[in-house]
């Protein structure tokens, strides 16, 4: 079997280079995925993110090594493992990230990646309901939509943060980010707008595309430096399929290094301890991970206004059957969408937090319900300068690897964490949400010191879910890829995920890494 094009992964960079590769019909491209397909209803249902979640036949589970700097906790790396990947299990909330962030990729000597290069890629992905403008796009494929989540709750937040001083943004992916507002989120309808839905399923029936699902790909393989195929597992055979042109590595920022190391690209010292024979030595291979971390506040409410009322069996069938019936009610929104962009002090040139409002609380990635009414404000730094790696645990395809995040190794990122919980308690305390607020449950109000703050955040901080960087971009000797997503060193293999990223932006990943896919689809085509 061959192919103009192979793509290894289906995930959101997966599926918009599946569509956009193949509309040009002497195309022959073939996309190869290890997870199942995504069209199942929960997927579908917005409020059911965490069904998908922990559930191992649509989802990787990987979980980190002791984090030295977080008590030694492992901390839990879901990960998509189905058609549209994390799209089909994310929070939904639609974040580009900061102008400032791109400009900053520029300044590491990627001038096409600079703000005003990466901007008609953004407006080319969406539809979004405010209507077009010079920076908002309406004819892209994936439906973004202003929220129009009611609560009551998240009228008091936002009104809180203007007393506690912040600006109020109805646009955070407009011209600026800063302030507080509703986000825009990939729920069309009351329904997910997955990357798959809305790029694959409406090309799926090309002649030229060709789409496996359940196929792992064991290997890649090299003839010298050139990328000429792959070993991949379908139905329990391993078989080998090869690239006429291109192999394209969107598995993601742990799969797709995982990948190449064991394909014998990365550090030497490292593949031969592992007994891999090296094709090419690579050391940035797996290196400068970078996520967000999330600290939660969280407040006892004295109203019924959260989604305490939905842990018990009755309230949730009878929401669960409202959307069934209409898509309509609680489970056809994330109840994420409130949220904002702030400066932890005033010496801070741009905003360096973003907030996540949720009217309940969150214990253990929702695996444990709240035992009361209640509310939290996530707060993450969004640049943090702590680094970690991918590294392999063997030989084998089907060994997880190790992750290792190294969160709050530098002790800025410990700093900007506490002024997080600073700036939320401001907000949380304005007299717009006093008729709501109860007493404080985390920290608690007996926190207050530098040492219990630290405490607390190594304690109960948890990961954002936005893992990149490991196969960064750039022109340094740890760079892996050039501004072209070409591998430095090799031929005819690029990377197009969000391991790439040199530099994680501010906010939630989804968006940048499509942004990333349709530049890189126009870099193949020569468009």
């Amino acid at each position: 079997m061959k192919f103009d094009y192979i793509i290894i992964g289906a995930g959101s960079a997966g599926c918009v280079l599946a569509n956009r590769l193949s509309k040009k019909p002497t195309n022959k491209v073939g996309v190869f995925e290890a997870g199942n397909s995504s069209d199942i209803w929960k997927v579908k249902m917005p409020l059911a993110l965490l069904y998908t979640m922990h559930d191992p036949k649509y989802n990787w589970k990987y979980y980190s090594e002791p984090e030295p700097y977080l008590n030694n906790r492992k901390i839990f790396c879901p990960r998509g493992k189905m058609i549209g990947g994390c799209s089909a299990h994310n929070g939904m909330v639609f974040v580009r990230g900061n102008k400032n962030d791109y400009e900053r990729w520029e300044g590491f000597g990627l001038k096409s990646w600079s703000y005003n290069n990466i901007l008609p890629y953004f407006k080319k992905i969406e539809n979004w309901s405010g209507g077009e403008n010079y920076y908002r796009g309406t004819l892209g494929p994936l439906p973004v939509n202003q929220s129009k989540n009611n609560n009551p709750l998240f009228k008091a937040f936002l009104s809180a943060s203007s007393e506690a001083g912040h600006k109020i943004n109805s646009d955070m992916n407009g011209e600026h980010q800063e302030g507080f507002g509703m986000f825009d989120t990939t729920i069309h309808k009351g329904q997910r707008a997955s990357v798959s839905r809305y790029y694959l399923n409406p090309v799926k029936k090309r002649k030229n595309l060709n789409i496996f699902s359940n196929s792992f790909v064991e290997k890649i393989i090299f003839d010298g430096k050139k990328a000429i195929g792959i070993e991949v597992k379908i139905k329990d055979k391993v078989e080998k399929i090869y690239a006429e042109k291109e192999i394209i590595l969107s598995g993601g920022s742990i799969n797709s290094p995982q990948l190449l190391m064991l394909s014998g690209i990365g550090d030497s010292d490292h593949l031969k301890q592992k007994g891999i024979n090296t094709i090419h030595d690579l050391k940035g291979v797996g290196k400068n991970l970078q996520d967000h971390l999330e600290t939660y506040i969280q407040q006892e409410c004295k109203t019924s206004d959260t989604l305490y009322k939905y842990t018990k069996l009755v309230p949730k069938i009878l929401a669960g059957i409202q959307w069934f019936l209409s898509k309509s009610g609680p489970c056809s929104q994330s109840f994420l969408e409130a949220g904002g962009f702030a400066r932890s002090s005033p010496e801070r040139s741009i905003p360096n937090i973003q907030f996540h409002f949720f009217p309940s609380f969150v214990i253990d990635h929702g695996k444990v319900n709240a035992s009361s009414h209640g509310y939290q404000l996530h707060a993450s730094p969004n640049h943090p300068k702590s680094r970690g790696s991918i590294t392999l645990n063997s030989s084998d395809p089907y060994d997880y690897p190790k992750i290792l995040f190294n969160y709050l190794e530098h002790q800025d990122d410990l700093k900007q964490t506490r002024e997080c919980i600073t700036v939320a308690r401001k907000i949380l305390s304005q007299n717009s949400l006093a008729k709501y607020s109860g007493k404080e449950i985390g920290p608690g109000a007996n926190v207050q010191n530098e040492e219990q703050l630290n405490e607390y955040i190594k304690s109960k901080a948890e990961t954002a879910y936005h893992p990149c960087g490991t196969l960064k971009m750039g022109v340094d000797k740890m760079a892996v890829v050039d501004e072209n997503l070409k591998i430095h060193g090799l031929q005819n293999i690029r990377v197009v995920d969000a391991s790439i990223m040199p530099e994680i932006p501010s906010g939630n990943l989804n968006a940048p890494t499509l942004m990333i896919a349709e530049k890189s689809s126009d870099l193949i085509l020569n468009n």
